[in-house]
């Protein structure tokens, strides 16, 4: 019998040999750069998670139900075609529409978690809550990706758009090395105030001058020039200052985009977060989350919806081909998830008056770029969006997958300041629901 990692008695290990061969039975030589039971070659070198804070409503989104009825659609409800033959997606998607062909739709995404925590944490870890609390995929990518590959970019590893989420410690038991940059600010203003790079109503000359008074003051130091502790200050001084002064702040600043681009994007905080997200990937940075915040609608739901909507659908549509036409799509890949989907039925009655709930059972999750196919869907719900029909895909079955494409072996051990025997995800044995990698897509 195939273990619950298993596609039809393949083990992940084996699924992610043949992955990498190819279905066209490359030569070993010219897929794998070493030998099985090592880290293998990488097709994707970043990921850009797109994180629908509260979760989305798959019904109003990528799974729509058109035939449910009012108590299921309420005023959304209509369907579009897009540019695969046979895909549909709800009306207010339309430039997404447009670019199906780019990305894959998961409608069969399931955990049953309806609390926000918990199933944050399953989502972004691939793991249930125990005993330890074990890094989200930032932050594994931002140590395997990033400082195990030697980075030295302008900026951390792991950026987030533009605040954590607060659920809990995305970092897990990899320490603060792993933790990731919150910028803080707005990308839509000028400037993009970045915590600790960017400060408003401060010149460049000013920063210079405050740096020249510090070090005037700086008498200990002086007194003692080959203090090791002090050296090591310095160090980080100076890191500070190339932040400030330097290449980062430059990546930071978005009036470097023309406005053509910037405007294709749209002129909010969303839209100019995804515009920074590509110009962090195209610097080289292995791991940008934004946090889209306002999805979750137990109230007035389609009032937001039609505000939400055409913000998320031109930000994500433009990101999408902004990365192909610059070639970073097939190395970059774009995760559009939240924690869990929102209730098939609508919630007519008082307080509610119109809203969606918490739906851990049912939703949607899609997969862009970094080798992954594109115009596919993988797996079904019923027809109200209220149970998984086909291929039910768990959390870690999506980031198993990701972490294959990055070059990351979903079995391999964990390295770990605290000297903890760990894998990157659970083992076979571990009895967590599964249903295998993605193999379909990759």
């Amino acid at each position: 019998m195939p273990t619950p990692l298993t596609r039809g008695g393949l083990t992940r290990r084996d699924a992610l040999k043949r992955v990498l061969l190819g279905a066209a039975g490359l030569a070993l030589s010219d897929r794998l750069a070493v030998l099985a039971g090592q880290q293998q070659e990488a097709r994707a070198r970043s990921v850009i998670q797109i994180w629908m804070w509260g979760g989305p409503s798959h019904l109003d989104t990528f799974d729509p139900k058109p035939d449910a009825g009012y108590d299921y659609c309420g005023p959304l409800d209509k369907a579009i075609p897009t540019n695969v033959d046979g895909i549909r997606v709800n009306a207010e998607l339309p430039l997404l529409a447009q670019q199906a062909d780019k990305y894959t739709i998961i409608r069969s995404m399931t955990h049953g978690i309806n609390a926000h925590e918990t199933a944050s944490y399953i989502v972004q870890t691939g793991r249930k809550p125990g005993r330890l609390v074990y890094p989200c995929v930032g932050a594994v990518v931002s140590l395997f990706k990033g400082y195990d590959q030697g980075y030295a970019g302008a900026v951390p590893p792991y950026i987030v758009l533009t605040r954590p989420q607060g659920r809990f410690s995305e970092a897990g038991f990899l320490g603060q090395k792993c933790k990731p940059f919150a910028t803080g600010g707005d990308p839509s203003r000028t400037p993009f105030a970045v915590e600790g790079i960017v400060a408003p109503g401060i010149s460049d000359e000013r920063q210079h001058s405050r740096r020249e008074l510090l070090h005037s003051l700086d008498t200990l130091g002086e007194s003692m020039p080959t203090n090791p502790h002090l050296e090591a200050l310095d160090r980080c001084e100076d890191k500070a200052y190339a932040m400030m002064l330097g290449e980062a702040k430059r990546l930071f600043d978005l009036s470097e985009e023309t406005e053509e681009i910037r405007e294709r994007y749209g002129p909010n905080t969303f839209g100019q977060s995804c515009l920074m997200a590509r110009r962090l990937v195209e610097h080289g940075v292995p791991y940008v989350t934004i946090n889209y915040q306002g999805w979750d609608t137990h109230k007035q739901h389609f009032q937001t919806m039609r505000q939400k909507l055409p913000e998320m659908d031109r930000g994500v549509a433009t990101l999408l081909q902004d990365l192909a036409e610059r070639d970073l799509l097939q190395s970059t890949i774009v995760w559009w998830s939240g924690e869990f989907g929102r209730t098939p039925k609508v919630q007519w009655e008082p307080p509610w008056n119109g809203g969606r709930g918490h739906y851990g059972k049912c939703f949607s999750a899609v997969l862009a770029g970094g080798g992954f196919k594109g115009g596919r869907v993988v797996g079904a719900s019923d027809e109200k969006g209220a149970e998984v029909t086909e291929r039910p895909v768990y959390p870690r079955d999506l980031i198993a997958s990701m972490y294959v494409m990055l070059g990351i072996d979903p079995e391999g051990p964990l390295p770990n300041p605290r000297g903890l025997d760990v894998r990157v995800l659970p083992s076979d044995e571990a009895g967590e629901e599964s249903g295998g990698l993605l193999t379909e897509i990759m």
